[in-house]
C-alpha cells in the first residue's frame, strides 16, 4: 500500500497476483481502498497496449481488490496504474480538513468525534455535543480557516504499538482498540494542532485544503450532533 508512505505518488508499476471475476489484486498499489470513512480511489490500469478503468478498490484479508471496467489481466501480468489525481487530491484536502476540524473542536471544547464520512470536497462528522454551543458554526468556521491559513505541515510516521498506546496525544483516537495484530501504528500529525492514528491520505500542508465552510448542523440524538462541511 504505497499511499501509506507517500500520498503524493500518482503512478506505479505492479504485477497481478490474483484474479476474481472483474477484479485483480496486485503486489503493490497507489490506489486507496475504501475504509476509515474515506472512499476508494479511481483511475486506470494499463497493460499489453490495453487499459481498464479502476472503478472500486476494497480490502479483503491481505489483498486490495481493484474492480475493473474493461479487460482483466491474468495473473503475472505487469501493469502500470495511474490515479485519477484530481479525485484523490480532493479527498486528501477533505480528509485533512476533517482532522483540522477534530483538532479545533478538541482544543476548544474537549469533545471527541464519534463518526464521519467524506466525499471529494464535502463531508460529515458527528461529535459528542449536547447541545451544540451557541454560535458553534461560525466559531469553528473561523478557527478551521485560521488553521488552514497557518500553513501547518502534516507529517506521517509509524510507531511501535506500545509507544502509540502510551502517547498521551493519541489517547482520544483509541489506539488500544486497533487489533493487536497491528504492531505498527501509522500516525498523522498536523504539527501543533492534531495528532491521530490514521490510515488515510492527506495533503502535506494545511494551506492546500482550501476554504472551509459549515453547510448544516443536525441533532442525531442525545449527545450526538452532526456537522456537514464543504470545501472550495
Amino acid at each position: 500500500m504505497l499511499f501509506l508512505e507517500d500520498a503524493q505518488q500518482r503512478t506505479m508499476q505492479a504485477r497481478v497476483t490474483a484474479v476474481r471475476d472483474d477484479a485483480v489484486a496486485l503486489d503493490r498499489t497507489v490506489f486507496y481502498a475504501t475504509g476509515g470513512g474515506q472512499p476508494h480511489d479511481t483511475g486506470l490500469l494499463r497493460f499489453d497496449g490495453r487499459e481498464a478503468a479502476v472503478t472500486d478498490v476494497r480490502k479483503d484479508g491481505e489483498d486490495l481488490w481493484h474492480t475493473l471496467d474493461g479487460p482483466v489481466p491474468p495473473i503475472g501480468t505487469e501493469v502500470v496504474g495511474e490515479l485519477d489525481w484530481d479525485r484523490r487530491h480532493r479527498l486528501m484536502r477533505t480528509h485533512t480538513a476533517l482532522h483540522i476540524l477534530c483538532g479545533v473542536i478538541w482544543n476548544e471544547w474537549g469533545t471527541s468525534v464519534t463518526g464521519g464520512n467524506m466525499e471529494p470536497l464535502s463531508a460529515r462528522m458527528d461529535f459528542e455535543f449536547d447541545p451544540l454551543p451557541e454560535g458553534f458554526a461560525a466559531r469553528i468556521t473561523e478557527l478551521v480557516n485560521a488553521e488552514i491559513a497557518a500553513s501547518r505541515p502534516i507529517e506521517v510516521s509509524f510507531l511501535d504499538r506500545a509507544d502509540a498506546v502510551a502517547d498521551e496525544d493519541l489517547i482520544r483516537t483509541k489506539v488500544n482498540l486497533i487489533p493487536e495484530s497491528v504492531t505498527r501504528i501509522r500516525v498523522v500529525d498536523i504539527v501543533g494542532l492534531d495528532k491521530q492514528a490514521d490510515g488515510g491520505t492527506h495533503v502535506p500542508n494545511t494551506s492546500e485544503v482550501g476554504t472551509f465552510a459549515v453547510t448544516k448542523t443536525e441533532s442525531k440524538g442525545k449527545g450526538n450532533k452532526r456537522v456537514r462541511i464543504q470545501l472550495s
